[in-house]
């Protein structure tokens, strides 16, 4: 568990140059509101599970949901991607499937009588990676590249994907036969795991009464463009972080590094993604200013999942969350000096 998050000097962590620029326009939080409204008409009860999903987009990363079937999580893609009114692909991994059958690869044109290249379903704005886990290693490696560079590589030729450019990948975690773990590579390159978790009776008991009537993905209108996605990601990475809760988001990942249970700890990218987690949730509430908070209430949805923890721990019943709230309670809290937090 995460320990309760703290009480601190919310003006302490703010910009001290003006006053009037710690909060964003207005109309910005209201269209974010909107898009997550809508999708909650479709995934009922599981606000906390979609205001992270949005966070994680707008910090510009890549979302691993791991849940059990059946409780929405190609549901949750597929509304995410009517509201932002991008191009939506999916993939659907199966045992045999090929890296060309995910990037694309040159096929035969009868009619023009040369090899054309045939785009993959990663040409799209935001691609579902249906059950990942199902397709062998070679094949889940195709998607390193787009995941980091934003690009694909065929045939010997680099294309660049659209922009913006999202992966939601879905895992059932509870069969091992038939899969193929993601790893560690891939894991890190995933700024969020997330899980949905069954729906409270309240809203199991709306769903079967269907009232009110619940829309389908299909049917959710757009509330932006891509191109405003792309400036709202270019505005949450403008956040100011202070320079005291960089230096706690650091000694928190090394902390990690050394910890007497892990075999693998946080990486420098889950550093980095951290902090764009805390500065997409801080814009989301109208912020220009990153607080203690907003960095623990993403802590185990962007770290816990790239822990590798040592045999006989994990034997022993120990979980990476649980470590991960060890190492936090112990980390002491940032006390910044109002000079270290003005901009130079």
């Amino acid at each position: 568990m995460i320990p309760q998050p703290w009480k601190k000097d919310t003006e302490s962590f703010q910009l001290n140059e003006d006053r009037e620029t710690d909060n964003w326009p207005e109309a910005s939080g209201q269209l974010l509101r909107l898009m997550m409204s809508r999708v909650n008409t479709v995934l009922l009860g599981k606000s906390d599970v979609v205001a992270k999903t949005f966070a994680a987009l707008l910090a510009g990363g890549h979302v691993l949901l791991e849940d059990v079937p059946g409780v929405g999580k190609t549901m949750l893609a597929r509304a995410i991607s009517r509201v932002m009114g991008g191009e939506f692909r999916r993939i659907q991994f199966t045992a045999d499937m090929l890296p060309a059958d995910v990037v694309g690869g040159l096929v035969w044109d009868g009619k023009r009588g040369e090899l054309v290249f045939r785009q993959g379903p990663l040409m799209a704005n935001m691609v579902l990676a249906d059950e990942i886990n199902r397709t062998p290693p070679r094949t889940q490696s195709a998607l390193l590249e787009a995941m980091e560079e934003r690009s694909i590589t065929a045939d010997g030729e680099t294309m660049r994907l659209p922009s913006p450019f999202m992966l939601l990948a879905t895992q059932n975690p509870l069969r091992d036969d038939g899969t193929y773990p993601l790893p560690e590579a891939q894991l890190d390159r995933f700024l969020m795991r997330l899980s949905i978790g069954y729906p409270e009776a309240e809203y199991e008991i709306q769903m079967l009464e269907n009232s009110p009537p619940r829309l389908a993905p299909e049917q959710l209108r757009p509330v932006i463009i891509p191109e405003e996605w792309l400036r709202m990601q270019r505005d949450a990475q403008s956040v100011h972080v202070h320079p005291a809760l960089l230096a706690y988001a650091v000694h928190i990942a090394g902390a990690t590094r050394r910890a007497p249970e892990l075999a693998l700890g946080a990486s420098p990218r889950a550093s980095r993604d951290w902090v764009r987690a805390a500065q997409a949730t801080a814009y989301m509430e109208g912020r220009r200013f990153v607080l203690p908070d907003d960095l623990k209430q993403t802590a185990e949805a962007v770290l816990a999942h790239r822990f590798v923890l040592k045999d006989e721990v994990r034997m022993n019943g120990v979980s990476a969350q649980s470590v991960l709230g060890r190492i936090i309670g112990e980390v002491p809290i940032p006390a910044p000096n109002q000079e270290s937090g003005r901009r130079r």
